[in-house]
């Protein structure tokens, strides 16, 4: 391979883990077409991008990042394919579900939410971390209950008025 193609294909995977900041590093050897074949399409429905590197040019794009990132090198052995996703739980979920059909793909690392996790064991911690949007509408649900415990406070001392308001927060602060 040519010095300029090597370096081309390093940009490439550079501008993907900056536009898709959490990947996984997983093995897919061994499987059939017909199951890579399920397997991309599978990444395709759930907006996963799974690419297929060289572990030397990975190696130096990992090398580039802070110590989390090089943190992943060692795993970089074997057959290697990368998952790039916006949603941090997406792969590790997608690859345990694959796994139970095909044994494939086996997970040797992520980095997520600028975290390394290294090694198959972590599958089921990255499995339930949750996605940006589970966190918002647990943050939604959070603040509404004050709101909601105000509300219901006046419905039911004041039918809904001023002065049920004045009483329900002079209760509060006693």
């Amino acid at each position: 391979m040519r010095k300029e193609l090597k370096a081309q294909i390093i940009d490439q995977i550079s501008a993907a883990i900056e536009q898709r900041p959490n990947f996984y590093i997983t093995d897919i050897e061994g499987l059939n077409a017909e199951q890579t074949s399920a397997l991309r399409r599978a990444c395709f429905g759930k907006d996963i991008k799974l690419v297929v590197v060289k572990n030397t040019l990975l190696a130096k794009v990992l090398e580039k990042g802070g110590d989390e990132m090089k943190s992943l090198c060692p795993t970089l052995k074997g057959s290697t394919a990368l998952m790039f996703t916006e949603t941090a739980n997406a792969p590790a979920k997608l690859i345990k579900e694959q796994a139970e059909k095909f044994g494939k793909p086996v997970l040797k690392a992520a980095y997520v939410q600028e975290c390394a996790y290294v090694g198959a064991q972590h599958l089921e911690t990255l499995c339930n971390i949750k996605s940006r949007e589970e966190l918002i509408g647990e943050i939604i649900t959070i603040l509404q209950s004050p709101v909601k415990n105000v509300i219901s406070g006046l419905q039911a001392n004041a039918g809904g008025c001023i002065a049920g308001l004045v009483k329900t927060l002079e209760e509060r602060n006693n």
